[in-house]
């Protein structure tokens, strides 16, 4: 049962964001040079390759567009799998939240929903 249900909301995510392109890849160099410099960062990391990474990507592109203020990065680790190692990713799609000094304080391993994903995302991005 837990097999078709999550095969069905696999199903529906694919098609509920079939049109949405990813959010565009950003180079890990970038975002490492940037991150404890006084804002919160968001890091994707996983692989355009990767099915539950382009369901991630597509729903973070909608976000990135209705809130460009938020630091949202996607770091494709099949291009730079030496940022694999320095942010020790075991699997992905994994999600990672930086403080403003640099700091993880979260860190999340699969699909996250619109809902958990928004909760998240204004738990540790909203600086206010």
């Amino acid at each position: 049962m837990k097999y078709l249900l999550s095969t069905l909301l696999l199903f529906l995510a694919l098609n509920l964001f079939a049109d949405e392109p990813m959010l565009r890849e950003t180079q890990y160099q970038y975002v490492a040079s940037s991150i404890g410099k006084g804002k919160p960062y968001f890091l994707e990391v996983g692989s355009d390759s990767c099915h539950s990474c382009q369901i991630m990507g597509k729903l973070l592109y909608k976000v990135h567009k209705k809130y460009p203020h938020y630091e949202i990065h996607f770091i494709n680790v099949k291009k730079e799998r030496e940022a694999a190692y320095t942010l020790k990713i075991q699997m992905i799609p994994t999600q990672l939240i930086f403080d403003a000094q640099g700091r993880e304080v979260y860190r999340h391993v699969g699909l996250l929903t619109t809902e958990d994903l928004m909760k998240t995302l204004h738990q540790y991005l909203d600086q206010e």
